[in-house]
């Protein structure tokens, strides 16, 4: 029998169902350091794969490691909503398309 090696950060109940699956998980509570490091590897990991495959459920995996960024940060979503929104009025948004080509000085 051959072990498939993952060394990656996983949602949850992905133990719970490798076991029902008749599989043994070999699985690690992380410090909260290392922890914040395997988000940000994962961050990037479903960002990739977001660009890759262009398909929505893959944002919602991009949402919910930046949750728990944010819930490690002590941030929570009211005030990271008013972060995102201060940023918004500050600087505006995406929703007008403007691509900036250049400045010229």
């Amino acid at each position: 029998m051959k072990n498939q090696v993952y060394n990656k950060l996983v949602r949850d109940r992905i133990p719970e169902i490798i076991l029902k699956n008749g599989e043994q998980p070999i699985i690690e509570i992380l410090e909260d350091n290392k922890y914040k490091e395997m988000l940000d590897k994962k961050l990037l990991e479903e960002v990739n794969e977001y660009l890759k495959d262009d398909n929505v459920e893959e944002l919602a995996d991009v949402t919910e490691v930046i949750l728990a960024i944010l819930k490690i940060k002590n941030v929570n979503t009211l005030k990271f909503e008013n972060i995102v929104k201060t940023k918004r009025d500050k600087k505006g948004g995406f929703e007008n398309k403007i691509f900036l080509k250049e400045v010229i000085l």
